[in-house]
């Protein structure tokens, strides 16, 4: 049956043959970029995606290079203004310093973001409007090789991975530890957006009637059925690691808001709060044996506060650790020099046995980028720009298996939270959400760190100011958790780690970089012959 038999066969609604150019082309791809929102944490509304990315397909097709790469900016700018809002939040809690910058949290961080998904869209809007699926195969492996692209430029961003709105599934996310979240990126893109081949080309009739855009619409969710299987076929055949022997971890959230966090009048209070929830009663039956403190957790820096430190160790168990989230600096004879956000663990007479500093910062919010041309202020507590550490590492403490630290941002960057040739046997991410208050942020934040245990085959432990706080096994499952905004402590035992390294821990990120690469192959294999006419 010919193309033109099929598109005579049905009669398509006047909005999908009628061109769409301009204002209208603008505000249709900001909202499908917004309707893509939705299937990320914390709704996982997945479904979302069919009519966003097909929608989007369709509405690129044949409209070149140029008008392309703008659509695929302005989809940007409503998928990422609606995914990240959260960060204005940040700029609230001391609004008489901040609150101007609120344009450039809300429209500034999106539009530079959009040039990421605008390149993807160009990709595809440059193949012909007659291969749909060739479009669809051009266009995942572009928005893959941006999601990659986006993680390393200018230090990366690598936050809301399409992959991860598998996160909150025990089978999809298994997926991770094959393909890494950027390959379940390329997977969930290529599939989703596959049902444009039912709408015909733009100005046609609906494709609905013919077999073929059927059967190639159900092959690609077969792929994604196949992924799933394969993936997760992983929790039947792993063998269980268990628990780690004689270790009890007691996991402090004392919620408190980042308003008060660093009031001069409050600070020793925060720390006694924090105190007697290290040393109340246990929640599990079995008193814990380390205790494990949030990001900047004691607003001093600790090394110099003796009697903080003597209190600390009083609070910890007789034999075991406490892992304290707190500024570190050097000082001169009348100024502070240079200063860390740091790990500090801390044995039970007080003394600071080992440090962490973190290596990669969050720009603006712990350092100034190009502050010669750039004279504002850090969001963060002090005049001083954070220094960067020396980058991943791997802590050994008595009585503990290996651990590999991460503070707050540095959880979110696939293939970067270990160090290969020190390889940890569990990750331990301490955070301060409280920026973000009540948001989707917050939920965003903890799928990563999810994400991050399944591909390494790590169980990862999560400590957080507000939340969310919890202990996540090497399959991504949550064994205890303490929800936003929640109070308390959680004391769990500690899961082991996979036996042998997963695919992805032993590949990393040349796995999707290949798919990706023999993805957009296929596209341009399968729209060659119109390129050619």
């Amino acid at each position: 049956m010919t193309e033109s038999a099929v598109a005579g066969s049905s009669v398509a609604p006047s909005f999908l043959t009628r061109p769409i150019r301009g204002w209208r082309l603008a505000v249709s791809a900001v909202l499908l970029g917004a309707l893509a929102t939705a299937a990320l944490p914390p709704f996982y509304l997945v479904v979302a995606l069919i009519p966003a990315f097909a929608g989007f397909v369709w509405l690129t097709a044949g409209i070149g290079l140029k008008r392309g790469f703008i659509a695929g900016w302005w989809f940007g700018l409503g998928h990422f203004a609606t995914g990240l809002y959260w960060l204005a939040h940040s700029l609230l809690i001391e609004p008489e310093r901040f609150a101007w910058m609120l344009p450039f949290s809300l429209l500034g961080l999106p539009s530079l973001l959009g040039v990421f998904t605008g390149a993807a869209a160009a990709v595809a809007a440059r193949l012909p409007a007659g291969r749909p699926a060739a479009r669809v195969f051009a266009f995942a492996a572009a928005w893959m090789i941006a999601e990659w692209t986006r993680g390393w430029v200018l230090t990366g961003f690598p936050w809301n991975l399409i992959g991860t709105v598998w996160a909150d599934s025990p089978t999809m996310i298994q997926a991770a530890a094959l393909i890494g979240t950027y390959g379940l990126s390329l997977v969930t893109v290529l599939t989703l957006a596959m049902p444009v081949v039912l709408l015909g080309r733009r100005g046609d009739t609906l494709a609905v009637r013919s077999i073929g855009p059927w059967a190639t619409t159900l092959g690609a969710f077969a792929l994604l059925a196949l992924v799933g299987a394969v993936a997760g076929a992983r929790t039947t055949m792993q063998d269980d690691p268990g628990i780690v022997a004689d270790v009890r971890l007691r996991l402090i959230q004392p919620n408190i808001p980042q308003t008060l966090k660093w009031d001069p009048a409050m600070r020793r209070r925060h720390v006694a709060e924090q105190l007697a929830l290290a040393t109340g009663p246990s929640t599990s039956g079995s008193a814990p044996t380390h205790i494990l403190w949030s990001e900047a957790a004691v607003p001093y820096f600790l090394a110099n506060e003796p009697e903080i430190l003597r209190l600390i160790g009083e609070a910890t168990p007789p034999g075991g650790f406490s892992f304290v989230g707190a500024p570190r600096g050097r000082f001169g004879p009348d100024r502070l020099l240079e200063a860390w956000n740091s790990l500090h663990v801390v044995d039970p007479q007080g003394r600071i046995v080992a440090v962490y500093d973190k290596a990669h910062l969050t720009p603006f919010g712990e350092y100034v980028p190009f502050r010669s041309v750039l004279p504002i202020d850090k969001l963060t507590e002090g005049r001083v720009d954070f220094s960067p550490g020396d980058g991943v590492k791997t802590l050994r403490v008595p009585g503990l298996p290996a651990v590999g630290p991460l503070i707050c941002y540095e959880a979110v960057f696939p293939a970067e939270v270990v160090d290969r040739s020190d390889r940890p046997r569990w990750l331990l991410n301490i955070t301060n959400d409280g920026w973000f208050g009540l948001s989707t942020g917050p939920h965003q934040h903890f799928a990563s760190a999810r994400m991050r245990a399944v591909e390494e085959g790590l169980p990862l432990v999560r400590v957080a100011n507000t939340g969310i706080s919890a202990v996540i096994d090497s399959l991504g499952r949550v064994v205890a958790k303490l929800d936003l905004g929640e109070t308390g402590v959680v004391d769990a035992a500690l899961p082991g780690a996979q036996a042998e390294l997963t695919p992805y821990a032993r590949h990393g990120n040349r796995i999707p970089i290949g798919f990706a690469l023999a993805a957009g192959l296929l596209g341009i294999l399968g729209a060659g012959r119109r390129l050619r006419r």
